[in-house]
């Protein structure tokens, strides 16, 4: 799996991706800007559905699905909640372009697992 690819829990596990063809495709079916679209927030139900849905295209062509923009309001109506929809679609904005969707934030803390990997050659005096 890519390291841009982020799973949305809706009627099934799901990668939500916005490679160059999923954002090209935004931008037509909203006719915003990317600034735009990420300033809009998610008080725009249409706009997250078309977020969504274009997020979904790749993951519908590798199994041979037809999706369809019609289809987003029954697909998020899956969702566990709405609080999912909207976290799962910043992050894989964020990760579109390589950005932590926290880092805006502050530091953010490490698992443990990757500070133990970057100071196991080190030793303390």
């Amino acid at each position: 799996m890519n390291n841009d690819v982020v799973i949305i829990n809706l009627d099934r596990p799901r990668e939500l991706r916005y490679g160059h063809k999923a954002l090209k495709t935004l931008v037509a079916l909203t006719g915003k800007s990317l600034e735009e679209i990420e300033a809009a927030g998610f008080d725009d139900f249409e706009l997250v559905e078309k977020l969504v849905y274009c997020g979904l295209l790749s993951d519908a062509q590798k199994r041979g699905e037809q999706l369809e923009l019609e289809q987003m309001e029954e697909l998020l109506d899956c969702a566990p909640n709405y609080k999912h929809i909207i976290e799962t679609v910043k992050s894989a904005f964020a990760a579109a372009f390589g950005v932590d969707p926290e880092g805006d934030v502050g530091n953010q803390p490490q698992p443990a697992s990757e500070l133990a990997g970057k100071n196991s050659t080190s030793k303390k005096a």
